[in-house]
Parts: C-alpha cells; sequence; structure tokens
C-alpha cells in the first residue's frame, strides 16, 4: 500500500519576514536534488482540527461562515486551531465543537488526517467523526466577528456528498469529511474500521 514518508531537504538559510497573530510565512533556500537551491515560500500553521458529527438519523451538524481571503461564505464542519503546542487534538475537537455548535459527542474516532495546501503551507489538520451527538450544557460560548453571523444546520450526510460531487460545497475540512465518512461507512468493517480518537499523529504530535 502507498504510504507517505517523512524527508527534509538541506536548507541553506531561512528568514521570517511576516508574523502575524496565528500564523507566519516563512523563506527557505533548499537544495535541490541537482545540488541548486531554490526559494520556498510557506505559511507556518499551529495545525488544526474539524469535527463531522454525525447524529441518528445520519444527519451531518454544520455550519455557514464567511471566509475573507475566498469571498465567500461557505458552508463547513465545526473546526478550530490547535492553539497550544502539544496541545491532544481530541480535547481541541470537543472544545471546538461546544464553542461553535454548543453541542457534545460521545463516540470519536479519527475520520483523517490531512495537509491542507502542503506546496504553500505547513498546516495539518485532524478530522473527527463524532456520534452520540446531544446539546451540552451550560451557557453559550460567546462568540465575535465572522462567528457571531454563522449559521447552524443538520444536512443529511447524502445530501452533502451530492453537493460535493456537484461542486456546490469547497471547504476542504467538509469535503474531506463527507467523502471518508461514506467511504467508511460503505467499507466491510463499517465505522468500526476506524482509527481510534487517540491515534498518533505525527504531523502533530500530542501528549494523551
Amino acid at each position: 500500500m502507498l504510504k507517505d514518508t517523512p524527508e527534509e531537504w538541506q536548507v541553506t538559510a531561512t528568514a521570517t519576514p511576516f508574523t502575524g497573530k496565528k500564523t507566519s510565512v516563512r523563506s527557505d533556500q533548499v537544495v535541490m536534488p541537482d545540488g541548486s537551491t531554490a526559494t520556498r515560500d510557506y505559511q507556518v500553521h499551529p495545525g488544526s482540527v474539524a469535527v463531522l458529527a454525525l447524529d441518528d438519523d445520519n444527519r451531518v451538524l454544520v455550519l455557514r461562515q464567511y471566509r475573507h481571503p475566498v469571498r465567500h461564505r461557505l458552508w463547513e464542519i465545526p473546526a478550530g486551531l490547535l492553539d497550544v503546542p502539544g496541545e491532544n487534538p481530541l480535547h481541541a475537537a470537543q472544545r471546538e465543537l461546544y464553542e461553535e455548535a454548543h453541542v457534545k459527542a460521545e463516540e470519536w474516532h479519527v475520520l483523517a488526517d490531512v495537509y491542507t495546501t502542503p506546496g504553500g503551507c505547513d498546516e495539518a489538520v485532524r478530522i473527527f467523526l463524532a456520534r452520540g451527538v446531544s446539546e451540552a450544557e451550560g451557557d453559550r460560548f460567546a462568540v465575535s466577528e465572522e462567528e457571531a453571523d454563522m449559521e447552524l444546520a443538520r444536512v443529511p450526510l447524502e445530501e452533502l456528498l451530492a453537493g460535493v460531487l456537484a461542486g456546490d460545497l469547497h471547504n476542504n475540512c467538509l469535503v474531506v469529511g463527507v467523502l471518508a465518512a461514506q467511504a467508511a461507512l460503505s467499507a466491510p468493517a463499517g465505522l468500526a474500521g476506524l482509527r481510534p480518537a487517540d491515534a498518533p499523529w505525527p504531523a502533530r504530535p500530542f501528549e494523551a
């Protein structure tokens, strides 16, 4: 079976021309196989988690949010940054599900681990499947900025799959999560074949 493998080419010089609130831009001089040197500019990202929350009626919890870089209001699944280095991704996913949708879940598995744009960013995302979904206790998390204008909905998985294949839905985590969930449900082992929620994640190592 095919498997991605870690590898690191020699870097002769590096600079950080921009540092933002959560991410930065790095410029590396990288030695190519022929011995020449090429400049590679990329965004340095802390990593993210996303949650495909599937209820007992096979509906997925989705939210609609304005994304300024692409000038679109996109349908997405709950997601957020790994704010603390070494943070347990499951804990971060549970936090995001609560903050963005005021929901909790009893069963968690890993759906997929992806590099969103490996040609220009080192962002790694772990997408979880959450089941046994119910309303969270306590007050709702106070949201602001774009999140204050979010819409929430529960949409059948098959409807989202049709939207992905029709080219109507574009958010990376939603697309990967929907396709992975459908593939898992169709596999001989079903959802039981998914990795546990605490499966190792070499792209963003964490403590259990």
